[in-house]
């Protein structure tokens, strides 16, 4: 019960409102089913959306790598005017306009408008084009695992959030039996009162325990708002009424243990520690040398000299560094640093999800055992309350009696529907643990 009820207050501090999404399914128009609202939260959740934009960030990333095994083309054009001796007599010759007249030292005022294609392409650069591309790639992978990862732990939250609204609501209903319950049998000690066969101390000994009742209704009632507005805030939505539709729902069973599931996050710290490995390869470039094409064609119109000419130029480069200070070999540790935090981290996030698994199923199994005892406990509650209704209804019984009885009821009804709602959640989040989505009927 603590727990139950402490989700709830988690829920009604740490969820913030979200405006109502444009939708054809809103709370006021339909019933929800649990995996209805399971597949409404995957496509309107913050959390959902904000994940799909992370993939579409390393998707973009990957296509920046691509762009290394593209030549780069450029255009550029500019317009100079100038009498600095050097440059007025290069502009002279792109323009072919050089005679033997042309003082050398004093060519004059010339003026250029240039035209020019630049082509880059580069051949090799130690391997650090294609691991930057396989980091880019693993990494647009772990992004989608952590995708999968959000989805299932959203799933989760829905079911709970499910679960829990049915939960308050039988508690309600429970509430408003005892204080039913309570208001017959204190009709009755009214009247053996006026009838003399009752102390008046017995009279109010039902009032008060009737009012008592009143406040746990309408602290019920308060949860069973507080979870309602919870849900639809998980949903992405705003509201204070869902309908449920039980009827409709699947629940669904725990997983088979015998299956080789895998967690997504599992997955995606893996994969990103695959995506480190390539990061200590792009590092390990800088040790290589480097080579690349390139040329360039350009045309030379002045207007001073009215004169045009054009020319091209092409090369081979072979870049490498024989000194940088160690940079290379800090970029390296670095890398590597990286790739072994991360192992790190992935070794504790298999002992976690050890622990979670074990957990699960440990609740699962008191939340059976649960729900056994108090499908018992309220037969025999029921029972009881009717046999002690009759028989303070005879005089048999004092006030305090039937009090304890009905508060009995109401207490094995309360337990009943926390161990139903208990039992749902812990197979939800079970399935969590081991990695088996919530409705795949495995």
């Amino acid at each position: 019960m603590v727990r139950l009820y402490a989700f709830l207050f988690f829920l009604s501090l740490s969820c913030l409102p979200t405006p109502l999404q444009a939708t054809d399914i809103s709370p006021q128009q339909a019933a929800w089913t649990v995996q209805g609202a399971v597949r409404f939260a995957h496509d309107n959740s913050p959390d959902a959306q904000a994940a799909l934009q992370r993939i579409a960030a390393a998707e973009a990333a990957v296509k920046r790598s691509q762009a290394a095994f593209y030549p780069q083309v450029s255009l550029q054009a500019e317009y100079t005017r100038t009498n600095t001796p050097m440059y007025s007599f290069g502009n002279i010759l792109n323009q072919g306009a050089f005679d033997n007249s042309i003082d050398f030292n004093d060519p004059g005022e010339t003026d250029d408008l240039l035209l020019k294609t630049v082509v880059q392409y580069s051949l090799y650069n130690g391997g650090g084009d294609q691991a930057g591309l396989g980091m880019a790639e693993l990494a647009g992978q772990a992004r989608e695992f952590e995708y999968k990862a959000v989805l299932a732990a959203l799933d989760f939250h829905v079911i709970q959030g499910f679960y829990t609204i049915v939960q308050a609501e039988e508690t309600v209903l429970a509430r408003e039996s005892s204080v039913k319950a309570l208001g017959s049998s204190l009709q009755v000690a009214r009247a053996r009162y006026e009838e003399g066969d009752l102390l008046k101390q017995e009279v109010l000994n039902l009032e008060v325990q009737q009012s008592l009742a009143g406040e746990d209704l309408i602290q019920a009632r308060h949860g069973l708002e507080i979870a309602k507005r919870s849900f639809l805030n998980v949903l992405g939505l705003t509201g204070n009424n869902p309908i449920l539709d039980l009827a409709g729902s699947v629940h669904q069973a725990p997983p088979d243990p015998d299956r080789p599931w895998k967690r997504p996050e599992l997955e995606a710290m893996e994969t990103t520690l695959q995506s480190l490995e390539s990061g200590i390869r792009k590092a390990q470039a800088g040790y290589y040398p480097k080579a690349g094409i390139y040329g360039s064609y350009q045309v030379d119109q002045g207007f001073e000299l009215d004169e045009s000419g054009n020319s091209w130029f092409a090369g081979i480069r072979l870049d490498y560094t024989l000194f940088n200070g160690k940079q290379t070999a800090a970029e390296v540790e670095t890398a590597r640093t990286a790739q072994a935090e991360a192992r790190e981290r992935l070794r504790r996030l298999r002992l976690a999800v050890n622990l979670e698994q074990e957990k699960a199923e440990l609740a699962l199994k008191q939340a059976e055992e649960r729900l056994q005892v108090t499908e018992q406990m309220v037969d025999s509650a029921i029972e009881s309350a009717r046999l002690s209704r009759v028989r303070f209804k005879e005089g048999v019984i004092l006030s305090s009696d039937i009090i304890d009885t009905e508060n009995r009821l109401t207490d094995a009804q309360v337990r009943r529907a926390l161990a139903v709602a208990a039992r749902r959640i812990a197979v939800a989040d079970l399935r969590r643990a081991y990695g088996a989505d919530q409705f795949n009927n495995q």
